[in-house]
């Protein structure tokens, strides 16, 4: 009389969809699908933080152009300052 037969689940199955219909299971599903993600988001807020600015911070490195010393660096050329000082 338990629960352990396949004609009790699918039973209890159309009841189920009777009652609250396809529409309302499958906002059911998804609304509990956008909780789970809330929740997960919320445990790992700190690290994704973090993660973010320091994404930021890279994306900035790049798109900065790079200092003038390092643009001359793969040259021959010594900078003029250094040599008339002296």
């Amino acid at each position: 009389m338990g629960f352990d037969s396949i004609w009790h689940w699918l039973l209890l199955l159309v009841i189920v969809l009777l009652i609250f219909g396809t529409k309302k299971i499958g906002n059911i599903g998804s609304d509990l699908g956008n909780a789970v993600r809330g929740f997960k988001k919320a445990m790992h807020g700190d690290e994704d933080e973090k993660a973010k600015e320091s994404q930021q911070t890279k994306e900035q490195l790049r798109a900065d152009p790079p200092p003038a010393s390092s643009a001359n660096a793969g040259t021959q050329e010594q900078p003029r300052d250094s040599h008339e000082s002296k």
